[in-house]
């Protein structure tokens, strides 16, 4: 069965770095857009970033010129590098497989791993 699994968060000062991992089985990216997003205490869950089928990236405001998404085909993963956090990156951070349409909406996606949570101190 497809199963996605998040690795790599914890706790990081305000403009230090961290990299996520999602790992994915049970099917290969290589036909799937996948995206991150996350959501915070009390608010929706946000756009981060996405990366359809070719290698296209997409990005939310808010993250751009900070965050990196990439994916490696070969090893079946999709990785967000996060530099430059900020307090208000602090989040519970979601890797998702896009099903179809805009990547940038958690309407298209149709699996979710677990979550890795993502602590920013200012």
């Amino acid at each position: 069965q497809v199963q996605l699994v998040e690795s790599g968060g914890g706790l990081v000062q305000a403009g230090g770095s961290l990299r996520l991992s999602c790992a994915a089985s049970g099917y290969t990216i290589s036909r799937f857009g996948m995206g991150w997003f996350r959501q915070a205490p009390g608010k929706e869950r946000e756009f981060v970033a996405a990366t359809n089928w070719n290698g296209n990236t997409y990005y939310g405001d808010s993250v751009k010129g900070r965050f990196t998404i990439s994916r490696d085909n070969a090893k079946n993963t999709v990785a967000l590098q996060m530099n430059s956090l900020k307090y208000e990156d602090t989040a519970v951070y979601y890797c998702g497989r896009g099903e179809s349409g805009s990547l940038n909406r958690a309407t298209n996606y149709d699996y979710w791993g677990q979550g890795t949570p993502v602590t920013v101190s200012a």
